[in-house]
């Protein structure tokens, strides 16, 4: 996905309820706006929503790595029903 500018500051345009739901699915309201007010960038979202759908052991140097939205983002999706049967 390309993240569009403000054209004024050219920092990224704040993240869509509806970018957030093409990116993981269907997520309840609460969690959307959870993940909106973790600033994160669409590239966050996307690579939090890889590694809740992939957490295995292979992800666990790349956790040392990551920014803080993204565990932001990680966290409030790894408690998602969808997430957490992926685990099981």
């Amino acid at each position: 996905m390309v993240q569009t500018n403000h054209e004024e500051s050219g920092t990224p345009a704040p993240v869509t309820a509806e970018e957030i739901i093409d990116i993981v699915g269907p997520l309840t309201d609460a969690r959307v706006m959870a993940i909106i007010a973790t600033g994160a960038t669409i590239e966050q979202i996307e690579e939090a929503a890889a590694w809740a759908e992939g957490e295995s052991d292979v992800m666990g140097d790349l956790r040392l790595r990551a920014t803080t939205p993204v565990v932001a983002v990680y966290e409030i999706l790894r408690t998602e029903e969808k997430y957490a049967e992926d685990r099981d």
